[in-house]
């Protein structure tokens, strides 16, 4: 390992903040080399772009706080401590996966890490979020929960109904939203009236709301602390609005050619990895040290597929575990 030249604290956090999203961004890669190799079935929403906020945010959570994500949620599970082979396996449906492949790419929960998630319905999960922050206070443990959603979830009831009852009842919630511009296909600017959908809306349920650069995982980490500290001393909800960009389309049917090519070609300039990267070397890193960080986890990515390919198919008969008490369908009778 290349010798670190700084001793500085933050230079720490941000060297592993670095390497969680060096290996966000190669397992995304090898998701979408796996889906285009047949290996992957159904589809995928790839987050690549996105990886400051998991990780930025996770950096500012205790354990054993709740976190609950959308159908790209890939970065939130591997933020929270999933394991990368498992994560994979879940995609190619191998009995190894996070799920045993029963949640695939749209469904990825890690319950061992408090990433209870992620949900294929938009806005479908900020009432849940809700309701753990409340079991949370029924509870005592300061605990919080987070609800990380896209811009198109803003025009969804659910996202009304759950900053409402927040605010009415001053739950230790964060509601995050990662704007990456597009509501699928749509520029979310051509169907909504507030320029900044989830943090011009907030005020409208006396929240406080902040809009961030979603591309910088030190910014979003303080940002979410100061939230997270406000909120575990009973100040209630907080609205975060995150600006990113998706480096893919919005699925693996998407070539995203409806994106002007100036606006893709200047937010892959604002890369995070390039930004935490930069950020680094500022503190004094060596680029030896980065660059050893970078092989790491190409390394643990590649072993990883390895792994998950090598991994047996999911036996079918495990699609009646887990359904209910009993972990079958007897209830129904």
């Amino acid at each position: 390992m290349s010798e670190v030249t700084t001793t500085v604290d933050e230079a720490t956090a941000l060297l592993d903040m670095y390497r969680q999203m060096a290996i966000i961004r190669r397992t995304e890669k090898a998701a979408y080399d796996l889906f285009l190799a047949g290996l992957v079935k159904g589809t995928t929403h790839l987050a690549s772009g996105h990886e400051a906020i998991a990780v930025g945010t996770s950096a500012a959570l205790r354990p054993d706080d709740y976190v609950f994500a959308t159908y790209r949620g890939h970065h939130h599970a591997l933020a929270r401590g999933a394991p990368v082979e498992a994560c994979l396996a879940e995609l190619m449906q191998k009995s190894t996966g996070l799920c045993k492949a029963k949640g695939g790419s749209m469904h990825l929960t890690h319950a061992a890490g408090n990433m209870l998630g992620s949900y294929a319905i938009v806005g479908a999960h900020l009432p849940m979020a809700v309701g753990a922050a409340w079991s949370a206070r029924l509870r005592g443990t300061e605990q919080l929960a987070v609800a990380f959603f896209g811009d198109g979830a803003t025009n969804i009831g659910a996202f009304h109904e759950a900053l409402n009852l927040a605010a009415v009842w001053k739950l230790p919630v964060l509601f995050i939203c990662e704007n990456n511009l597009y509501m699928e296909y749509t520029p979310i600017g051509a169907v909504t009236a507030a320029e900044h959908p989830a943090a011009d809306r907030a005020a409208g349920y006396g929240l406080p709301s902040y809009i961030v650069d979603g591309n910088d995982a030190v910014v979003v980490r303080d940002v979410v602390a100061g939230a997270a500290q406000r909120a575990r001393a009973g100040e209630g909800p907080t609205v975060i609005e995150a600006e990113t960009y998706r480096h893919y389309g919005h699925s693996r049917t998407d070539p995203g050619s409806y994106r002007p090519a100036d606006e893709v070609e200047r937010w892959l300039k604002h890369d995070p990895i390039d930004v935490a990267r930069a950020r680094l070397e500022a503190l004094g890193v060596t680029p030896d040290a980065i660059r050893d960080i970078d092989d790491s986890a190409t390394a643990e990515v590649a072993a990883a597929v390895a792994g998950a390919k090598a991994a047996p198919a999911a036996d079918v008969a495990e699609a009646f575990t887990d359904v209910w008490a009993d972990g079958g369908a007897a209830w129904r009778t």
